[in-house]
This record gives structure tokens, sequence and C-alpha cells, in this order.
């Protein structure tokens, strides 16, 4: 098998990677939620017991994501992401108890990949299933994923850039007060040509199942 090298051509064409970077980086950003302890309590009422307060501590299942780069398995990140290092780079948060993002890229010959697994502690079911509808209503277009969680959803978009395509897959989990949000892209700059839809569909819906088996156990892989 011979080895390709990176003509200046393909240095050219590589260029939109770091636009796709920022697009997977945007994306799994997401619109941040509210940490419980910057919002203001409501004033207990005289002879107004604390049990309602314990109750609904004790009803929240997730009080912490989980580590997002050992949510993977790593036969899992080989096949989806050729060529990838199996640990990720964990993205920075403001507070790693509420949201917590790991990405996982590589440039293998002309084939490119980019994965992002990014889990989302809410304070309460109601406030996870409110941001997962707002999110699902968002990226329109999509369909249902059963069987994952309370609630599932994937969409598959192909984009075009200067004839380069790139398909990029977006799944949403609700579990509980979580949101587990999988962005799974990819481009081949030798034919310009995208991934099938059904591949990057089939990935990222195989990726946000480990991930919401990781945080429902709360284990690493």
């Amino acid at each position: 098998m011979r080895t390709l090298s990176l003509p200046l051509a393909l240095t050219a064409r590589i260029s939109p990677v770091v636009v796709l970077a920022a697009a997977g980086w945007a994306l799994t950003s997401g619109p941040a939620t509210t940490p419980a302890a910057e919002k203001e309590p409501t004033p207990q009422s005289a002879g107004e017991s604390p049990s309602g307060a314990s109750t609904a501590a004790a009803s929240k299942q997730y009080a912490a994501a989980p580590a997002p780069c050992g949510s993977i398995a790593k036969a899992t990140l080989k096949s989806l992401v050729p060529g990838a290092k199996t640990a990720g780079k964990e993205i920075p948060s403001t507070d790693t108890s509420l949201r917590r993002t790991c990405s996982w890229n590589a440039l293998k010959g002309y084939d490119y990949r980019w994965l992002d697994v990014s889990f989302e502690i809410t304070e309460s079911d109601a406030a996870a299933a409110k941001s997962y509808k707002e999110n699902t209503t968002e990226k329109s277009g999509g369909g249902s994923v059963p069987g994952v969680g309370d609630a599932g959803y994937s969409v598959v978009n192909l984009t075009t850039e200067d004839k380069q395509q790139t398909r990029e897959g977006v799944v949403i989990i609700q579990a509980s007060n979580a949101l587990v949000t999988v962005t799974y892209n990819g481009s081949d700059f030798e034919s310009k040509k995208a991934p099938s839809t059904d591949e990057i569909n089939k990935g990222a819906i195989k990726a946000a199942k480990e991930a919401v088996a990781a945080l429902e156990s709360g284990q690493k892989v």
C-alpha cells in the first residue's frame, strides 16, 4: 500500500477543517444551563417544612456530569475516528459538575472525522425536557431515536463549501435531568465527497448509546 503525502493542493483543501473544528465545538456548546447554585432560593414560609426541598434534591437522578473522554469504547472510537488518539481531548468548562465535553478528530489519508460527546446536567427533569425540546426544534428535519433515555432525536445535514462536502449528524438524548449531545461529521478531501447519511447517522447514534450507558452506570468504559 503506497503512502500518500500531503501535496500543496491537499493542504489548501484541508483549510475547511479549521472551519469544521470551530463548527464542531460550537454545536456542542449549546445553550448554557444556569447552575442550581446561582438560582435565588424561594423564601420559606413560616411553619413550612424543608422536606419539600429535600424531596426535590433526592429526585434529581444525576448530580454531576461523568468524565466524557471515558464514555466511548476504544473500539468504537477507532471505528468512528480512524487515527485519532482514543484518550480524546476534554474541552475546558466553567463548571465541570454541570457540563463536560470531549472531542476526537483526525485526518487519516484524505479522510477527516470529528466526534464530540457532551454531557449537560440540569436542575430537574423538567428543565432537561425543556432544553431538549428547544434544541430539537432548532435542529429540525430529523427523527426520533427510540430505546435510549427518556427521549432521543437524530438529524443529519450535508453542507458544501468550495465544492467540498461535509456531512454532519447530531444526536440529542434526554435522560432524566441530563442531556447527552453527540456531534459526528466527516469529509473526504480527495474526492471532495462526504460519507453517506447512513454512515454518519449510525455512527452518531452508536456513540450516543454508549455515552448514555456511561452516564447511567457512572463508570468509565
